[in-house]
C-alpha cells in the first residue's frame, strides 16, 4: 500500500484527502452504489429546501454528506455531529478553515444532544449508514427529536439497511450475491471495515484517536435494521407529515419524511 493509499502522515500533517478517499473505497466495498444514494438524497434537498439548506449531517463521520453537500450547493451550510473521535479528525482536517462547516461532538444516545448545535432549527437533517447502529427503541426517540429539529416544511432523510423480514429467500438471494461480489473485490485490494481500522491505528495521527473510538464503541455493535414501512411509520408517529421511500437497492433504502 502507498502513503496515498493509507493517508499517512506527510511533513505538513495528515493528507485528509486521501483519508477520505480511503474510507469511501471501503464503504463501496460494502455498498457499490453508495454515490447513487446521495445524489437522490442532494436531488430531495433542492427540491424541498432549496439550493442554499442549511443542513444537519447527523452522525457525519468524516463528513461524506457534507463534502458532498457543498461541492452541489456552494451556499449551503452544514453541522456535522459524530462521537467517534477518529472520523471526527479526519472531518475537521478536511473542512479547516471553512466557515461553511461546524462540527459537533455528541452522542446521539444523550437526550440533551441538541443542546450541542449551533442552530435550534434546520431546513434539512440528513444520514446515511450510521442509525442501523441503534435498537429500535432509541431510534424512535431519536426520531422524535429530529422532527423537533427540522422546520416546518423541512426534510429528514435516512439511507441505511433497511431489511424486510417478510422476504427471506429474497434477502438471502441478495446477500449471497452481495457476498459473492466483495469476494471479488478483495482479490483487487480493498480493505473491510477492521482492516481500515487497523491502518488507521497505526497512523501517527489517527493512532490517538483510533484508540479512544474502540475505547467508545468497541469492535462493532449493531443494533436493530427494521423494514423501510417501520422507519415511514415510526417518522410519522413522531412528528413528521408524511414519510416514504425514495429509492432503495436490494439491500438498502433511502427514507424520506417533510415536516
Amino acid at each position: 500500500m502507498t502513503d496515498a493509499d493509507t493517508g499517512s502522515t506527510t511533513a505538513s500533517g495528515a493528507d485528509w484527502h486521501a483519508w477520505q478517499e480511503s474510507w469511501d473505497r471501503q464503504q463501496e466495498w460494502y455498498m457499490p452504489d453508495r454515490e447513487d444514494r446521495f445524489r437522490i438524497m442532494l436531488d430531495m434537498v433542492e427540491a424541498l429546501a432549496g439550493p442554499a439548506p442549511r443542513v444537519l449531517d447527523l452522525a457525519c463521520g468524516t463528513g461524506t454528506i457534507t463534502a458532498r453537500l457543498l461541492a452541489r450547493f456552494p451556499d449551503a451550510t452544514s453541522t456535522g455531529v459524530d462521537l467517534d473521535p477518529a472520523l471526527l479528525a479526519i472531518a475537521e482536517g478536511t473542512f479547516a478553515g471553512d466557515e461553511r462547516v461546524g462540527l459537533v461532538t455528541a452522542d446521539l444516545k444523550d437526550p440533551d444532544w441538541p443542546a450541542r448545535l449551533p442552530h435550534r432549527s434546520y431546513d434539512a437533517v440528513l444520514t446515511a449508514t450510521a442509525l442501523h447502529w441503534l435498537h429500535s427503541e432509541p431510534l424512535t426517540a431519536l426520531y422524535g427529536q429530529i422532527a423537533g429539529l427540522v422546520r416546518d416544511g423541512g426534510v429528514f432523510m435516512n439511507a441505511d439497511h433497511m431489511i424486510d423480514e417478510a422476504t427471506p429467500r429474497i434477502n438471502a438471494a441478495e446477500r449471497a450475491q452481495r457476498h459473492a461480489r466483495m469476494d471479488e473485490a478483495r482479490k483487487g485490494g480493498a480493505l473491510d471495515w477492521a482492516e481500515w481500522w487497523q491502518v488507521a491505528g497505526r497512523d501517527p495521527v489517527l493512532a490517538a484517536p483510533t484508540a479512544r473510538r474502540f475505547e467508545i464503541y468497541g469492535e462493532h455493535a449493531d443494533g436493530d435494521m427494521p423494514s423501510a414501512t417501520w422507519h415511514a411509520r415510526v417518522l410519522r408517529e413522531q412528528g413528521f407529515g408524511e414519510a416514504r421511500p425514495v429509492w432503495c437497492s436490494p439491500s438498502d433504502t433511502l427514507v424520506l419524511a417533510v415536516k
